[in-house]
């Protein structure tokens, strides 16, 4: 007599793939909302084009002339670059805490959807603003005599590194404009926090021009790193600058990856966490 077993497995990795199935197209529906949406709003577009031009302009121009530096836009750039990429993730921040005061999240509750596919949808609709930023930044770069002197593979590991960089920022960008009451609150409490960490970097100085205490916190800012890391890649260094002391710009490389992988691991949770706890009141 042979006896029968239930394929317990079977039905396992159906639902499991369902389920994943599933997320993938919530997360797709969600991103897609929220290019609508950019579509809807054009002043949204239209401020993301001209505040790159403007950046790159105002200090390439304004200032390049009082930097004791050889061809300041080759050093800028990837300043600018990791500056305008960084501040293009309070979108999420900002897009959260506007969806919670006009009820849109309670909406989302009502629909039989994944919590972190909404979470995604806005993590990547910042990531689509901030490539069309990136995109606009290096033509007017160019248009002033930015160049990347490596290769074309050098050029496309420095827009993902900092891609990739402002992604995994959007998520605590996305954590923060959840725990907050307003968006007004938002905007003021992001550029308290990303201003200081742009400008006491290597973003637009070299940190060996700074005074001890500034020049420690820029060598250990995570966004000095970014910049040195896209600079190598784009091929904008430069040897007469004295060889950087700290182990984070001796090794920019790793520091970003781990910056990168401790954003993801620790506020793509938190993130999810607390919007199913929003969700659920």
């Amino acid at each position: 007599m042979t006896a029968l077993t239930r394929p317990d497995s079977a039905p396992a990795l159906a639902s499991t793939g369902s389920s994943f199935g599933q997320f993938l197209s919530d997360g797709w529906i969600a991103t897609r909302r929220n290019l609508v949406k950019i579509k809807r709003v054009p002043e949204i577009l239209v401020f993301t084009i001209l505040q790159p031009i403007m950046f790159v302009l105002l200090f390439s121009q304004v200032y390049g002339g009082a930097m004791a530096i050889d061809n300041y836009t080759l050093f800028l750039m990837a300043g600018i670059f990791a500056q305008t990429v960084i501040f293009g993730s309070t979108f999420s921040g900002a897009a959260m805490a506007q969806d919670l005061k006009d009820g849109i999240i309670d909406r989302f509750r009502t629909l039989p959807m994944s919590p972190a596919a909404v979470l995604v949808g806005r993590t990547n609709g910042d990531l689509a603003i901030n490539s069309i930023s990136m995109l606009i930044m290096m033509a007017t770069g160019w248009a002033v005599g930015w160049r990347v002197t490596t290769s074309f593979w050098g050029f496309i590991g420095g827009v993902a590194i900092l891609l990739l960089f402002s992604y995994s920022f959007s998520w605590v960008m996305a954590l923060l404009g959840m725990s907050v009451r307003s968006p007004e609150i938002i905007n003021n409490a992001s550029f308290m926090i990303l201003f200081p960490l742009t400008f006491i970097s290597n973003a637009f100085v070299p940190i060996h021009t700074m005074p001890d205490i500034l020049r420690i916190i820029a060598e250990w800012n995570p966004v000095s790193a970014l910049v040195a890391s896209a600079r190598q890649l784009f091929g904008n260094t430069y040897a007469e600058f004295p060889e950087p002391t700290a182990w984070t710009l001796q090794h920019p490389f790793v520091t970003v990856f781990i910056g990168i992988a401790v954003m993801l691991l620790v506020f793509v949770p938190l993130a999810i966490r607390k919007f199913e706890s929003i969700s659920s009141r």
